[in-house]
């Protein structure tokens, strides 16, 4: 045992080392062309609405690409869709060094969108394949801070390298250093335990004969029909549409709604996302320390309190930061806010991946948080045109107010159902 056990944790080191580079590298690769937009706009001329193209080409391909990802990862490899989707959005980047029109920025960048799909859903897969329940939403969140990580630092890098060498030369660098360690990953990450030659951690889908499916295998059909999966849904639309709804509009509500300056807008914003840094490894780890009491039961989910206590944290800070942030209010106490807002809805977004993942049925894990994700990105749309649409009829308060009553009514809706059947699709025949 003494073997095996040194054989679970090398791989898991190696396995989680090579994702974590990847992703970071995703997110970075994700995020090259915002970096060095401004070296970009002094060699090409590039107004508000080209900038607009570009950047809303990406965001579309990848919320398509997340999902169809998220499905395939249930079918196929997951080194390989981890591996492959590197490799393209490496070459996407050197091609765009390449490239001088905007119709040709938008298509690569709609092309370097549709590849960043294929990173975290194998990411989710290859997490439950390779940690017990009670680790697996502290290594979920750990390798969720690679995007901190590319974010804090990405701008820094490009930068210097833009102005040492030239933005073309940060492109194709950084695309060829993707493309080099999409090898590594290929070669390094291992699928599952068996893979190895050790006993997997949590049994695969069950075969009858000549590969039919089992009796106690979920169907797609019954998967689909679960209430859970579709309150994980709203949950998570509310939860994401309104942590954009701070992180897009919040500073433009400090300044025009409540006379601060530009600088306290800035510094709310980075206030709030240290604060997500910290929420979303707390969630991890704390959520895990739950599950690693209990267990993970057919009814209720271990990590349902800390959410619940989350959510609600959620809808106390928007509710002080409506009412008590005035033109004197302290600078400190409006950090306060940001960060406390940070923390409460970063963690209930690691939790509900998390969640969506280990609840649903291990044939479709990836699929569950496919569905979830897409639930997200509709609630990301919705505090766009929208909520603003809301702020210019009715103003910024009226429109924060009905973020924070959605929230609130969301919360209340997911304590009054946190006991119902949590375990997606069809119950194992032996009842816990």
């Amino acid at each position: 045992m003494g073997a095996q056990g040194q054989g679970y944790g090398y791989y898991r080191t190696v396995i989680f080392g090579a994702m974590f580079v990847g992703y970071t590298l995703y997110y970075f690769n994700r995020k090259t062309f915002s970096f060095v937009m401004p070296s970009v706009m002094q060699e090409i001329t590039l107004d508000k609405d080209d900038l607009g193209l570009i950047t809303s080409s990406q965001s579309a391909a990848y919320a398509i690409s997340k999902f169809i990802s998220g499905v395939l990862s249930d079918q196929m490899s997951a080194r390989w869709l981890f591996s492959t989707g590197l490799c393209l959005v490496g070459a996407v980047n050197v091609l765009f060094s390449w490239s001088s029109s905007v119709t040709i920025f938008a298509v690569l960048w709609f092309f370097n969108g549709l590849a960043q799909g294929l990173g975290w859903p194998p990411c989710g897969k290859v997490l439950r394949k390779w940690f017990e329940p009670s680790q697996f939403g502290t290594w979920w969140a750990v390798l969720s801070c690679s995007m901190n990580l590319a974010g804090s630092l990405g701008p820094i890098i490009a930068t210097l390298v833009a102005a040492s060498y030239s933005w073309r030369s940060t492109l194709s660098f950084s695309g060829l250093i993707c493309i080099g360690v999409s090898v590594f990953c290929l070669l390094l990450i291992k699928n599952e335990p068996s893979d190895v030659g050790l006993k997997n951690i949590e049994p695969g889908p069950k075969k009858g004969k000549k590969g039919a499916q089992s009796a106690d295998e979920t169907t797609l059909r019954e998967f689909l029909l679960s209430p859970y999966l579709w309150l994980l849904c709203a949950g998570y639309l509310v939860v994401f549409g309104v942590k954009t709804c701070c992180t897009d509009w919040g500073q433009l509500f400090l300044i025009q709604d409540k006379g601060q300056s530009a600088l306290i807008g800035s510094s709310y914003m980075s206030a709030l996302e240290v604060g997500g840094l910290v929420g979303s490894i707390a969630a991890g780890l704390l959520s895990d320390r739950a599950v690693a009491k209990v267990g993970l039961r057919n009814y209720g989910n271990p990590r349902h309190g800390l959410l619940l206590t989350m959510m609600a944290g959620m809808v106390v800070s928007l509710f002080l930061f409506r009412v008590t942030v005035t033109p004197g209010s302290p600078k400190v106490w409006i950090l306060i806010l940001g960060a406390v807002f940070g923390f409460s809805s970063y963690g209930p977004i690691a939790l509900f991946g998390v969640i969506a993942n280990e609840s649903a049925p291990s044939n479709f894990c990836g699929t569950s948080h496919a569905i979830v994700a897409l639930s997200a990105n509709i609630g990301g749309f919705l505090a766009g045109l929208p909520f603003s649409s809301v702020a210019k009829h009715y103003g910024w308060d009226t429109a924060f107010w009905a973020a924070e009553m959605t929230c609130l009514a969301v919360t209340i809706l997911f304590f009054l159902l946190r006991n119902i059947q949590t375990k997606m699709g069809r119950l194992p025949k032996k009842s816990d």
